[in-house]
């Protein structure tokens, strides 16, 4: 019989698991003492049931633990000894530190992400290497947890909602930096969590607009691009001429000016630069802004169009691991399962990347959910799946006693 290295001696949910090391969970669980009172069920195992329940999408605490209980033996392979009962997991779901899982998100996008030669990338452009993006998604609570946005519906009951603030780098199309805020939170709060390299591109829209934070930048040596909000006050400097290969791609004007905020006459004046650019396939006219004035106006057009890759990455997230039906009504709980949906995003993330075959996202998340106690090379069927199943023979039937098959 030919050897078929299609079967693998781990399931599935095992090798995404290998991903994250021991070491890193036994040391963040050291830093936020998460296994303090704790007999059986500790942090690996809260980890572990929570990315078996976000991956198959498990609506309820029940089918989390009825699911575990149908895979039987082969929780040996994920080092899950003890069953996991519904009261177990729901107070570790209130009691556990969420910020064990945040940090163990960042600390795996750093092992994994973090270092230059760690992931090859092929940017489309040169400076998508250096190009971050940043915004917010709202997770919407059916039940007063947090606070929500909006005016009060007439029947008095606002829904809480939950905000993510994301920083993602393009040529990776991975979060790199996530805080979680009451949704009523200003998107602004998440400056403080994100610190840029010199030479970076940020893009963002208006809702992130801080004079403050765009001086900052410009000292620091990092280009910005958001666009134009009509309350600014706009002194024009100097008009930049318009080559006829920049009007044929939509550049209608390029302006040097300083903008500054009417509501606080202390405000800082910045010199910046504004372009007005017309899409024609929206047949919409925008107006940019930025602090670079070297890059072609096009290029400014181009890169906040590259904004749109992260609501890409809310929407995917949104869509393969849902967060509608969550496991705890309390905050911790919450907050708990959106940073294991985040963890698992980010696994599956590394296994695409590792693969030298072109997969999609949703590919290769529908086969690790379909298949995840299944006892399949991952790496091997991504890399080549024809010639895999190709060489695969079955066993024959074995012949039982007396001469009956």
């Amino acid at each position: 019989m030919d050897k078929s290295t299609i079967f693998s001696g781990q399931p599935i949910f095992s090798q995404l698991l290998s991903l994250i090391p021991n070491y890193l969970i036994e040391r963040l669980a050291r830093k936020y003492d998460a296994d303090r009172y704790c007999k059986k069920f500790d942090t690996r195992h809260h980890l572990v049931t929570l990315l078996f329940a976000v991956i198959n999408q498990c609506t309820s605490i029940r089918e989390v633990v009825t699911g575990l209980q149908v895979a039987g033996g082969k929780k040996g392979h994920i080092k899950m000894i003890h069953d996991v009962r519904r009261s177990t997991l729901s107070d570790a779901n209130r009691r556990r530190p969420e910020a064990f899982f945040g940090d163990l998100f960042h600390e795996l996008y750093k092992l994994h992400y973090g270092f230059p030669d760690s992931r090859k990338v092929n940017p489309r452009a040169p400076y998508e290497k250096r190009l971050f993006i940043i915004d917010s998604t709202t997770i919407k609570l059916f039940h007063d947890i947090l606070a929500g946005l909006g005016k009060i519906p007439s029947n008095g009951k606002r829904k809480g909602g939950l905000k993510a603030h994301v920083m993602i780098k393009a040529s990776e199309d991975t979060p790199c930096v996530v805080t979680l805020t009451k949704a009523s939170a200003n998107d602004r709060v998440f400056f403080k969590s994100i610190s840029l390299p010199r030479g970076s591109i940020i893009t963002f829209d208006k809702g992130y607009a801080n004079f403050r934070q765009f001086e900052g930048w410009t000292r620091n040596g990092v280009t910005w691009v958001s666009r134009v909000l009509p309350k600014w006050i706009v002194k024009e400097q100097k008009e930049n001429p318009i080559s006829q290969d920049q009007q044929n791609k939509g550049v209608l004007s390029d302006k040097q000016v300083t903008i500054g905020d009417p509501k606080n006459s202390k405000t800082l004046k910045i010199k910046a630069r504004i372009i007005r650019y017309k899409d024609f396939e929206k047949d919409r006219i925008f107006e940019f802004v930025t602090n670079n004035m070297k890059f072609l106006p096009n290029k400014i057009a181009d890169i906040y169009k590259n904004r749109w890759q992260i609501e890409l990455l809310f929407k995917r997230i949104k869509q393969r691991y849902p967060l509608r039906y969550f496991l705890g009504d309390n905050e911790n709980a919450i907050k708990i399962q959106v940073w294991c949906a985040l963890i698992a995003d980010l696994l599956v993330k590394i296994m695409k990347d590792r693969t030298r075959r072109k997969w999609a996202y949703s590919n290769i998340s529908s086969i690790i959910r379909l298949h995840l106690m299944t006892y399949v090379n991952l790496t091997a069927f991504l890399e080549n799946p024809d010639k895999t199943l190709k060489h695969y023979k079955p066993p024959e039937p074995q012949l039982k006693l007396f001469g009956f098959t």
